[in-house]
């Protein structure tokens, strides 16, 4: 099996739809109109996505319950072959700002990824993602929380949400305080919003590597300079293909994003919410593009180059790649 990268995946929107049955069963809580026809998470638009998103979030409370998810959630990565995954987690869905919250938060779903790196050889790492429509001042607190815990799994700070709220710069405090205390960077932009997004986003944030950036085809000034700078994009063709923010995999840019020079890598985003996988994305994009092993090998070589992670650790899973 292909060894992949997964950069961009978020841990509760990641979860199992028969973890989610069994932790809500366990707590009593209804279930009804969470899950579709298909098995999978019922949702409408992108707004009903936030709100069927949070939903699931609210499932899990104990540290017993993330435990179990981050091995879940990691176990199912390394059955499509992942070897690495960055976990995008939100102190705002779990700890609200509260330090002794996030600590407890944090030694439960590192106890969860240990367990499945010990089971399946999968490494990960922590990106403290704050929520965008929750607005600037959640956003610096969550921040903080990510530096001052010092957590050897924290690695980055990112931004997710709506994308529609809210300007980038609004959040530059934040992002200072993430960069000041060594967390490397990325945020969603490009993916709801147009070109502008993503521009405004690298100009605002001083970014690392960009989740989605895949509007940024629409400005070929922008495209340029994405280019010229090697910024990576860490894109989910089939969550924009599910959003229907392109009719089908053949239509979505990384085929030509990658065919201009551009640093984009593949991701799942919140894979059970989208009917996908890290296997149907490589298989989707084998058929619509044409790639084999060498386009696959080169991609998975682009994403590991902007992994926030150790040289260390860096070093090994190229040998693996």
């Amino acid at each position: 099996m292909t060894a992949k990268i997964e950069l961009h995946l978020h841990i509760e929107g990641a979860t199992p739809p028969a973890l989610a049955r069994e932790v809500a069963a366990r707590k009593g809580v209804s279930t009804h109109g969470m899950f579709a026809e298909d098995g999978g998470y019922a949702w409408e638009d992108f707004t009903d996505f936030l709100r069927a998103y949070d939903r699931v979030a609210a499932l899990f409370v104990t540290p017993e319950d993330h435990r179990q998810l981050a091995e879940s959630v990691l176990r199912e990565c390394a059955k499509h072959g992942v070897i690495y995954a960055e976990l995008a987690i939100s102190s705002d869905h779990v700890a609200e700002g509260d330090p002794v919250r996030f600590a407890e938060y944090l030694a439960a779903i590192t106890e969860g990824a240990e367990a499945a790196e010990t089971a399946t050889g999968i490494k990960a790492n922590f990106v403290a993602t704050t929520i965008r429509h929750l607005g600037p001042d959640r956003a610096a607190r969550a921040a903080r929380l990510a530096v001052d815990c010092g957590h050897p799994r924290v690695t980055g700070l990112g931004l997710a949400g709506d994308e529609r709220l809210f300007h980038p710069a609004d959040f530059a405090p934040a992002f200072d305080i993430a960069r000041e205390g060594g967390l490397k960077l990325t945020a969603h932009a490009g993916e709801a919003c147009g070109a502008q997004s993503v521009r405004d986003a690298l100009d605002a944030l001083k970014l690392d590597r960009v989740d989605h950036g895949v509007r940024a085809v629409e400005d070929p000034a922008l495209l340029a300079r994405i280019i010229d700078e090697g910024v990576h994009l860490a894109t989910c063709p089939g969550s924009n293909v599910a959003l229907m923010s392109y009719r089908d995999w053949r239509a979505h840019p990384i085929g030509q994003l990658r065919a201009m020079g551009a640093r984009a890598s593949v991701s799942t985003d919140d894979p059970p919410f989208f009917q996908t996988d890290m296997t149907r994305e490589y298989l989707e994009l084998t058929s619509a593009f044409g790639w084999g092993p060498a386009e696959f090998a080169a991609m998975a070589r682009d994403a590991l180059d902007a992994a926030f992670c150790d040289a260390a650790t860096k070093a090994e899973l190229a040998a693996r790649l």
